[in-house]
């Protein structure tokens, strides 16, 4: 199967680099309202698509989107620079996006397009291709949530497991093992040996 035979690759990506938004923070800090606008639109697409995963319509996507940067906007003055400024908005839009949820359990949310949870994906292009693609999703949706959420933290938001860690409220090491259960999972999963939930 072509969307296993892209797992082992997943397993060995690395992206620890410096910050680079902490000019930008600065000179925010600095009082340069422009440094925020930028800090917007290097963000603006990756908050979208972590909020689109836990919310099933743009519409509802796009005003949690808007109150994550407000939030960020009024908090960046207390930013302390633990964790990177992408980090940062990250667990601003987890948090804002569990709050909508929590505030509208009651709705029925649609469906999600087959074309959202692949917009401009970092990940490998394979995994998003038709049909493989499809079959992916599906048996990253049937993972427990911690292994769901650490999965894509570190495939489709491109996150060190440092950054993964913080946002999964777990230690580096517990979210390693869970990314690499999530990965055996899904490789069961895809050779049929898990047809549901346990």
């Amino acid at each position: 199967m072509e969307a296993v035979a892209v797992l082992p690759a997943l397993v060995e990506r690395v992206s620890d680099a410096v910050d680079p938004d902490r000019e930008l923070v600065e000179r925010f800090l600095g009082g340069e309202r422009d440094a925020f606008d930028a800090l917007v639109r290097r963000h603006q697409k990756g908050v979208w698509r972590m909020v689109r995963r836990y919310l099933k319509s743009d519409a509802d996507t796009a005003d949690v989107t808007q109150q994550v940067f407000v939030r960020a906007f009024k908090g960046l003055g207390g930013f302390r620079g633990a964790a990177s400024v992408r980090s940062w908005l990250y667990r601003i839009a987890i948090h804002a996006s569990l709050s909508w949820l929590r505030d509208h359990k009651r709705e029925q949310p649609t469906e999600i397009d087959e074309d959202a949870m692949v917009e401009a994906p970092i990940a490998p292009k394979r995994i998003a291709d038709g049909q493989d693609g499809a079959r992916l999703r599906a048996a990253i949706e049937q993972l427990p949530p911690k292994q769901k959420l650490v999965l894509e933290l570190r495939v489709f938001d491109d996150l060190p497991f440092k950054e993964v860690a913080e946002l999964a409220d777990c230690s580096e090491n517990t979210a390693k093992v869970n990314f690499h259960y999530a990965v055996k999972r899904l490789r069961d999963i895809l050779g049929g040996r898990h047809g549901a939930r346990d």
